[in-house]
């Protein structure tokens, strides 16, 4: 078994792929890192990073160094090993989506771990403006409602589960986030929860702003 990567920011996949050298033109074997790189991005583009990038093929590959069967899949699978497989008529293609997170961690898939990552990072650019702004009431409720309105077109999109908006998201910012000794530090916190997996199960992080950092911090799961 790989090492287990807490955070889900690691994924293993096997076997190795058989491609063209581009140099020599022969055939080699090669790991599958960059193709599946590829795949990742192609899914990104055509279907949204909230879709797993797995049943899917992989252009350029030719041929696997060993074929997997169904069977030896079923021991790597809960082992965090993701499997590339040929299927007749269908060709090669990627048979998993999993992270090195352990199973029980919101991490375990890699649509989640980058939708995760996608959300924090474009929260962190978008509300850069807050810097400097009077930290109190009237500030709050314009991250709130900025907060709210991304996460309402992400949900839109199908990326967070839950039928409606409270069950996919929440977003808190106010005096609670934002207690005096944190106002006095010239930060503006928010909390924010997001359900990628379940309804109204969050993952929850709190974003803060600063002239001198804008941070991101794991508020420790699912809640």
């Amino acid at each position: 078994r790989p090492p287990s990567s807490p955070g889900g920011y690691a994924a293993a996949y096997f076997p190795w792929l058989v491609v063209n050298d581009p140099v020599s033109g022969r055939r080699i074997t090669a790991p599958p890192s960059g193709h599946l790189a590829g795949v990742w991005a192609r899914t990104d583009a055509t279907r949204g990073v909230h879709k797993a990038p797995a049943n899917t093929p992989i252009a350029g590959a030719l041929g696997l160094s060993r074929p997997v069967s169904k069977s030896e899949q079923e021991l790597l699978n809960p082992a965090g090993i993701n499997c590339i497989r040929f299927f007749p008529g269908e060709g090669i293609l990627v048979w998993g989506a999993r992270t090195l997170a352990p199973e029980a961690s919101e991490f375990r898939y890699i649509n989640v771990r980058r939708l995760t990552n996608m959300i924090k990072e474009t929260l962190l650019k978008n509300t850069r403006w807050a810097v400097f702004e009077p930290n109190h009431h009237p500030l709050w409720a314009a991250l709130r409602r900025d907060v709210t309105a991304f996460l309402t077109n992400v949900w839109r999109d199908g990326a967070l589960v839950g039928q409606t908006p409270q069950e996919a998201f929440f977003v808190k910012c106010d005096a609670e986030t934002n207690p005096p000794e944190v106002r006095d530090a010239g930060r503006v916190v928010i909390l924010i929860g997001l359900a990628p997996v379940k309804p109204a199960e969050f993952v929850v992080f709190q974003l803060s702003q600063s002239a001198d950092l804008a941070a991101v911090a794991s508020m420790g799961g699912v809640r």
